[in-house]
């Protein structure tokens, strides 16, 4: 084997290459992929052009235990794999004797949850659409946290263990770059992961910042420690200026010639404070043109604020002073709002579903004539389920090349009266029934029972005990109508401690649905994460989706749900408000009028839930009148609908939304 095998080496100088990497890189291979499609990417960065694009988020969530899988000639160490998870249930008997094992890599933890995961999609599908991006991101060394749940007790966070070293297609650089602040600089060593596209001829390079190198004291050390660590504010605004600031240097010394700088959130917005280093203020107009934002909240503690007082601590004076021109909130101006300064600091900004674009323009009146709204999507070959898509194979002469342009989904429209094609549906979905039945073996989960999920981040908006409100009405209609499983997964932040109160209600619910006579089943799963929410989003029968209006932005979970024909029992929010008129489910509850936008303290439980309820009864009716005499009624109103979540699929998805941003936001 050859010492200098290929070319990507005189691109990348790796770390430790001859004793760790040399196997895994050589030839004309990176890891079981062709080098080829990454040299011809970090040569149009390197060479520059009009349509350069560095793509910055805190989290990335990447499914790379599921998509495009890199390989290695090493064994996987055991801190690289998913580790065994506790289930909390109503069979006690199953949670005592078993836990759900997962034969599987880990997925590259460097996301918490929707944002990376929406931030992945994204420059997977910019890989597809071959544009040439870098994406910057952190090197989380003890990734986000490891949810343990104890009965009673609720949620008990634990350190996450993982070896960046020995992951498959992680390599370190020689690379380091040094962040300059007040009294003392910060070194980051960099990383790369490259992304490939679905062909594996073209790759992204992802770079990720490390402060865990030998010239850091130990506190700096620990900065690129956990993703979202918010109980220290010092270290949260170190980490946002690592992203923002260290992201441009990295970019830089790498010698990537970037013509557009996109900010997936604020907290990479002191990225302009790093380009502003190098000129006058008289220039400040003329780099704004290469910055663009994209804001994903509109709760209010998603907005980072920070002490001008502190900056002054950390910050070298003539950065504060960038900050201070476009960053200060408030009438007595002595705190920074991230989201200011990065819309003051931006040619351009945009919320990520229509109803988040009205809300951004309430709560930032005075921009709301440069607010667009570009919905979110999904990254198609990621999400979409082996069985469905074998199930529209051969249907490829109506549909068109759907695996390489999924906007064609909405043909599936034309074969709705097919009885062979609406058959082809059902059966798909079964198979994937039939998987999460063994994959939940020991819980007794069966294939043909009405299965409802609900899976997300645990906050209070997103009101995730709504269903539990009345355990007794859901036993009686279990009872009456036909039996009944909820999943449920999600962590909380550990610092959330209303979040907390929640999964304490749900672990109550799950002890009360006890006298059902077995027919309301709950489960909730720990640490949720892709690999899970791939297994759920297509075997399921109905995706559970009740936030308090207008408070989810957007919400991806149920767009991945659609592209595998499950229904949605949904509130009209986020993305769900674009879809109302169609029918892809029910939907119930609150409706907001688009006109105030309050405090989201007034949760409306008990009136929303007794809609749900309603909802979900007219929902249990359809599912068990599917199979009629003891056979396929194909005529059923619910594949009616599971076809139209397909076909709604065609437009929910970051194939379409990438193309919006090429037009809209990057000109290209």
């Amino acid at each position: 084997m050859p010492d200098n095998p290929s070319k990507l080496l005189d691109l990348a100088r790796i770390k430790d290459y001859q004793a760790r990497y040399r196997a895994d890189i050589h030839d004309d291979v990176y890891f079981g992929f062709p080098v080829s499609g990454i040299l011809d990417a970090e040569n149009i960065l390197l060479s520059g052009g009009k349509n350069t694009i560095g793509y910055f988020s805190m989290e990335y969530g990447l499914a790379t235990n599921v998509y495009n899988v890199f390989s290695s000639v090493l064994p996987l160490t055991t801190d690289n794999k998913l580790s065994d998870n506790e289930i909390i249930s109503n069979d006690r008997i199953a949670d005592y004797l078993f836990s759900l094992k997962i034969d599987s890599a880990l997925d590259l933890p460097i996301y918490s949850g929707g944002l990376g995961v929406l931030a992945g999609d994204t420059v997977k599908t910019s890989a597809d659409k071959k544009i040439p991006m870098a994406a910057v991101g952190i090197l989380w060394n003890k990734g986000y946290f490891k949810q343990r749940f104890w009965f009673k007790f609720g949620q008990l966070p634990e350190e996450m263990k993982w070896d960046p070293a020995t992951f498959p297609g992680l390599i370190p650089l020689e690379d380091k770059i040094k962040l300059e602040l007040k009294d003392k600089d910060i070194y980051l060593r960099l990383w790369k992961y490259y992304v490939f596209n679905r062909e594996r001829n073209f790759a992204i390079p992802l770079i990720l910042l490390d402060s865990n190198v030998e010239e850091n004291d130990e506190v700096t050390r620990r900065l690129t420690d956990r993703l979202y660590k918010s109980d220290d504010s010092d270290g949260r605004l170190l980490q946002r200026l690592i992203l923002g600031m260290g992201g441009m240097k990295a970019l830089e010394v790498l010698g990537y010639k970037i013509n557009l700088y996109h900010l997936n959130e604020g907290h990479a917005a002191f990225a302009f404070v790093q380009k502003a280093r190098q000129m006058d203020a008289k220039e400040y107009e003329a780099a704004k043109l290469q910055f663009c934002y994209t804001c994903h909240t509109p709760v209010p503690a998603g907005h980072d604020r920070f002490a001008i007082s502190d900056l002054e601590r950390i910050m070298k004076p003539q950065d504060v002073e960038a900050v201070k021109n476009f960053g200060l909130e408030g009438r007595d101006r002595d705190v920074v709002n991230l989201t200011l300064l990065a819309m003051n600091t931006s040619s351009s900004i945009n919320a990520v579903s229509k109803k988040h674009g009205e809300v951004m323009k309430l709560q930032f009146p005075a921009y709301k004539k440069r607010i667009k709204a570009i919905t979110n999507g999904v990254h198609s070959p990621t999400w979409m389920s082996e069985p469905i898509l074998k199930a529209l194979d051969p249907y490829r002469e109506a549909l068109g090349d759907f695996r390489q342009d999924p906007t064609l989904l909405k043909n599936v429209l034309k074969l709705k009266d097919d009885p062979d094609f609406r058959k082809a549906v059902w059966q798909a979905h079964q198979e994937n029934k039939k998987s999460l039945s063994r994959f939940l073996s020991r819980w007794r989960i069966r294939e043909d029972v009405l299965t409802i999920c609900w899976a997300r981040r645990i906050a209070a908006y997103k009101r995730p005990s709504l269903i539990f409100q009345d355990i007794e009405r859901l036993k009686g209609m279990a009872n009456r109508i036909g039996p009944i499983q909820i999943l449920y997964a999600g962590k909380a932040h550990p610092n959330d401690s209303l979040a907390f109160t929640y999964i304490n209600d749900i672990m109550n619910s799950i002890d009360k649905a006890n006298g059902s006579e077995g027919n309301l089943k709950i489960l909730m799963l720990e640490n949720y994460d892709i690999y899970i929410a791939k297994m759920l989003v297509s075997s399921v029968d109905v995706w559970l989706n009740n936030p308090l209006p207008p408070y989810e932005a957007s919400g991806t979970s149920g767009m991945k749900a659609i592209a595998n024909g499950v229904l949605q029992l949904s509130t009209l929010d986020g993305w769900v408000a674009e879809a109302a008129d169609k029918r892809i489910g029910k939907f119930f509850g609150y409706k907001d009028d688009g006109k105030t936008f309050t405090d989201g303290m007034v949760l409306r439980l008990e009136e929303d839930s007794k809609a749900l309820y309603a909802s979900l009864e007219e929902m249990m009716l359809f599912y068990y009148g599917i199979n009629k005499d003891d056979g396929l009624n194909i005529r059923s109103p619910w594949i009616d609908m599971m076809v139209e979540c397909i076909a709604e699929a065609a437009y929910f998805n970051t194939h379409r939304m990438v193309a919006e941003y090429m037009q809209d936001v990057w000109k290209f």
